[in-house]
């Protein structure tokens, strides 16, 4: 599979080596923004490089992205010409649109690769398989899909293991996890979303403490945000995390990066004075292109 000439990039082989990094190829909750049917200020304009939540992984050997976002074609476009390796490989976290719909791009009608790596859990894997347009990926091997298993670290180097760790979540169609990434030096957790933290069966402090990087959900700020019962769609409120990271001394609070923020999320305007208030607290807000040494 040849991603350069899939994607129109010319890549240009040079001496230079990249070190493992991990990047923010997108912040967004799964509707993205502009949003569909919100007609409010944090809507009005589109704003470059804002894309539905996924990271990436890359150095001289490979190019890894989490989730196939629907602005997939963008972000692996941008991953690629970082890492000037066109062998990319797919992990998923779950089966809502905003983390696999992305690989319709990959089929007959777009791309047509040959056999792309995805990893999946079973249930995800078995939604893939069973399911149109998906199983069609499958069945013209577009696309070779891998199962992964609860907590089994997978080596993709020498120097690189993903760990899948599920957690709680809307689990309609498929389970749903993050993910652990351990690099050459550092490590780094990723969870887009979870339900509530007291719900998961790991201490969300522990991982914490854990791990070099941490970025997670984030994708509503309080209660009340959007005109629908919140309980519809439960995550974490940045209120809520706030408040059960606070005995976290500075360090550690640094290592906390919100991702995934709905379109409605006033932390996304960077003068928000709450925002302002949680970075000199020492969190973090997720942003698109910020890269971190593995």
């Amino acid at each position: 599979m040849n991603f350069s000439k899939i994607l129109g990039l010319v890549i240009f082989i040079t001496s230079q080596t990249h070190a493992q990094s991990l990047v923010i190829l997108g912040t967004l909750q799964d509707g993205g923004s502009p949003h569909m049917g919100c007609n409010k200020i944090c809507c009005s304009v589109s704003k470059p490089n804002d894309f539905v939540s996924s990271i990436g992984i890359y150095d001289d050997s490979m190019s890894i992205i989490i989730d196939a976002t629907p602005d997939f074609e963008q972000q692996a476009r941008f991953l690629i010409n970082k890492s000037e390796n066109a062998n990319l490989s797919i992990f998923l976290t779950h089966a809502h649109i905003g983390h696999y719909t992305g690989l319709m791009l990959l089929g007959r009608e777009v791309a047509s690769t040959k056999n792309t790596p995805v990893y999946a859990m079973p249930r995800m894997k078995k939604f893939i398989e069973t399911n149109g347009p998906w199983s069609q990926l499958v069945s013209l091997k577009n696309i070779h899909l891998n199962e992964l298993s609860n907590e089994t670290p997978i080596k993709i180097s020498s120097s690189l293991k993903i760990n899948p760790v599920q957690v709680p979540h809307r689990d309609e169609y498929s389970e749903t996890v993050g993910y652990e990434i351990y690099g050459d030096n550092k490590s780094a957790l990723y969870i887009p979303d979870i339900d509530k933290w007291e719900l998961w069966n790991h201490k969300i402090l522990d991982m914490i403490r854990k791990h070099n990087y941490v970025f997670i959900d984030g994708t509503f700020f309080g209660d009340g945000e959007i005109p629908r019962p919140m309980s519809e769609v439960p995550h974490p409120f940045i209120e809520e995390s706030v408040k059960l990271f606070s005995t976290l001394p500075f360090k550690q609070k640094q290592k906390i990066h919100f991702i995934h923020l709905n379109h409605s999320n006033p932390v996304r305007n960077e003068n928000y004075p709450k925002r302002i208030e949680m970075e000199e607290m020492g969190f973090r807000f997720a942003k698109f292109g910020e890269e971190f040494k593995l």
